[in-house]
C-alpha cells in the first residue's frame, strides 16, 4: 500500500506532524504502527513518554530525513534507513524532526 493512500488522522493542532495510522489501513489490531511526517524542522514527532503502564516495547524506523531521538536524556541522531528499538518500557523517549519532510515509522 502506498503511504499517500492511507487516510491521515486530522490535525489536533498546528504543531502536529502528518499522521498516517498504518495499523488501521492494513487491518493490524494487535500492535500499533504509525507514520509521522514533519511539516517543518524541529517538529516533535513523538512526544516524551514511557510505556511503564502498557509494558510495550517500541520500534522506530527513519524512512526519510534525519531525526533526533532522546532516550532517557541521551540524544542520538538517526538518518534514513536506520532504526532504534526501545525494549525497556521504563525508558523515557521522544523524537524530533531535524528537517521538513522527515518521515518516521
Amino acid at each position: 500500500m502506498q503511504i499517500a493512500a492511507i487516510p491521515t488522522v486530522p490535525d489536533s493542532g498546528p504543531d502536529d506532524p502528518v499522521w498516517y495510522p498504518v495499523q488501521h489501513a492494513l487491518g493490524i489490531d494487535t500492535f500499533g504502527a504509525n507514520i509521522f511526517v514533519a511539516t517543518r524542522a524541529d517538529q516533535t514527532l513523538v512526544e516524551e513518554h514511557d510505556e511503564r503502564n502498557s509494558g510495550q516495547q517500541e520500534l522506530y524506523v527513519v524512512l526519510e530525513g534525519e531525526i533526533a531521538f532522546r532516550l532517557d536524556g541521551e540524544e542520538a541522531r538517526l538518518g534514513r534507513g536506520t532504526a532504534v528499538a526501545v525494549t525497556d518500557p521504563a525508558v523515557r523517549r521522544s523524537a524530533t524532526a531535524l528537517g521538513s519532510g522527515a518521515k518516521l515509522l
